[in-house]
């Protein structure tokens, strides 16, 4: 079995592919093919759901990572226990389905995604990368020692202090920690939080600068592998952003028409950033 072409990182919702492996699952069976269009959620960072769609016309339920060692054993998400992109284990993509569903092992498949689905997910994920990158550079001042910075040469608050980030079609929830360690970073905290309000002005106003200036997005990539390096790079006036990234995307800033950003408090140490898209 050899590791899984993806095609989703060029936008693609359809294609074709041979059935490599079909494997018990529950009551379910995983069926991994040669390559797919179909995006998997990532068990080290389920940051993107799974795409959803059909194979052959019968429902994919879910879309997951697996890995298999060099005994045939396979792994798949949560039970996963390899480094993503270990090299002594094969990676692929297993589409779930049901196991009256199956396809047999050589057949040949038609693989579509559910595109209007996608499409919100690809909003949502860029949207909350430029909500991210608009935070930085409206925070910047709020810093007193020199930090890694992001691709603008902003201080990098999002990468320094996300904990955890979720999508679902059109949304993203960003969880910032705001500990100790950020403020002996040199982050002011408290200013952040007494002045949220405000804070989401001004990067509303600043996502909405990038969308009239027309800033394109592409997905720059190493290899046509499922765990080959990927990187989301966004061309703004003031430079490039490039993030190892391993969702979908819009094409351009344009596509997401309206992007708002509110911000949530629901701890002392705990900010949470809310991204809707239209």
């Amino acid at each position: 079995m050899s590791a899984t072409v993806v095609d989703f990182p060029a936008g693609v919702v359809s294609g074709s592919g041979t059935v490599e492996r079909v494997e018990p699952l529950g009551e379910a069976v995983g069926v991994i093919t040669d390559r797919t269009p179909f995006h998997p959620v990532d068990p080290s960072w389920p940051d993107q759901p799974a795409d959803t769609g059909t194979l052959n016309g019968v429902p994919v339920l879910d879309c997951l990572v697996g890995a298999t060692d060099a005994d045939g054993v396979l792994s798949v998400g949560d039970a996963i226990t390899p480094r993503r992109g270990d090299p002594d284990h094969t990676w692929v993509v297993v589409h779930v389905v049901a196991a009256a569903d199956a396809p047999e092992v050589g057949q040949p498949v038609d693989l579509q995604v559910d595109a209007e689905r996608r499409a919100a997910l690809s909003r949502a994920h860029t949207a909350c990368h430029v909500s991210a990158l608009a935070l930085n550079a409206v925070v910047k001042d709020l810093w007193r020692k020199d930090v890694a910075r992001d691709g603008i040469g902003n201080p990098d608050f999002d990468k320094i202090a996300l904990t955890e980030s979720r999508m679902v079609p059109d949304q993203a929830r960003d969880t910032y920690r705001l500990g100790k360690s950020l403020r002996k970073k040199g982050f002011d905290t408290a200013s952040f939080r007494e002045s949220l309000d405000a804070v989401a002005t001004q990067v509303d106003a600043q996502i909405q600068a990038w969308i009239d200036a027309d800033a394109s997005v592409e997905i720059q990539t190493e290899g046509p592998h499922l765990t080959d390096m990927r990187y989301w790079c966004c061309h703004v006036p003031e430079g490039e952003y490039r993030i190892a990234c391993g969702g979908t995307h819009v094409t351009a800033l344009r596509e997401l028409g309206a992007v708002t950003v509110r911000y949530e408090a629901p701890d002392d140490a705990t900010v949470v950033a809310v991204t809707s898209v239209g």
